[in-house]
């Protein structure tokens, strides 16, 4: 999933939120809140209604919902959940502060209907994954939404990976964090050098989830930059 992807994620969830605390909203309203075209909200807007969303259409006002309509909770994968938790790091980058507040909330209100074990993996993913603006707006890695659930359900990795230098290694790993800077990087044990390392995800090349867990470290990110840095 790439940047605008989840951004747009981000804003209809964000929209279809104010459609739940405001009677009328405008496409101007909405494209100066979120700082994107009306067009783009018209998008928006269209993608929501083909979802099921009624939203009315009122002459000279704006949109309204349908009277009496109320998002019904909804039961998400494991793996939407993990890629809306991204989509929140993302919007965390915004300088909307009212957009930030607006998603946030959404964001608690889809973890409220998570199952538990869903909630406490959602939660620890938030912890382990940090986001700066990846500069690499290709598509160079699909194995990230695999490494989320390994992460959060300490599993076991079996990776080919090639390093800088051009070596290529069969490694098993233990998934520890996500982080993004000019590329995707897994910090994870590394069973073949004993120590904690780095891994590009697109120098991955192939990737097996084993079934075998492995004991969770009891750290958090802040902890290892402090101990590894």
């Amino acid at each position: 999933m790439d940047y605008s992807e989840t951004n747009r994620l981000s804003r209809l969830t964000a929209i279809l939120i104010q459609f739940q605390t405001k009677h009328i909203l405008t496409a101007f309203e909405l494209s100066k809140k979120f700082q994107v075209s009306k067009r783009t909200i018209y998008r928006d807007i269209k993608s929501l209604e083909q979802a099921g969303v009624p939203i009315i259409t009122e002459e000279g006002k704006g949109y309204t919902l349908m009277d009496g309509y109320k998002v019904p909770p909804v039961m998400f994968t494991e793996s939407q959940a993990n890629a809306l938790v991204l989509a929140e790091q993302l919007v965390l980058k915004n300088k909307d502060s009212s957009f930030i507040k607006d998603y946030s909330e959404a964001i608690e209100k889809i973890k409220a209907v998570l199952r538990q074990s869903e909630k406490d993996k959602a939660n620890l993913l938030t912890d382990r994954t940090r986001y700066n603006q990846n500069i690499n707006l290709e598509r160079n890695s699909n194995n990230l939404s695999q490494l989320q659930f390994a992460l959060t359900n300490y599993v076991l990795v079996n990776i080919e990976y090639t390093n800088e230098s051009y070596k290529t290694t069969r490694r098993i790993i233990e998934p520890f964090a996500l982080l993004s800077t000019e590329n995707w990087l897994m910090v994870a044990w590394c069973r073949l050098r004993d120590e904690f390392r780095y891994f590009r995800l697109d120098r991955i090349n192939k990737m097996e989830i084993l079934s075998e867990n492995f004991k969770p470290h009891k750290m958090t990110l802040q902890d290892f930059f402090d101990r590894y840095h």
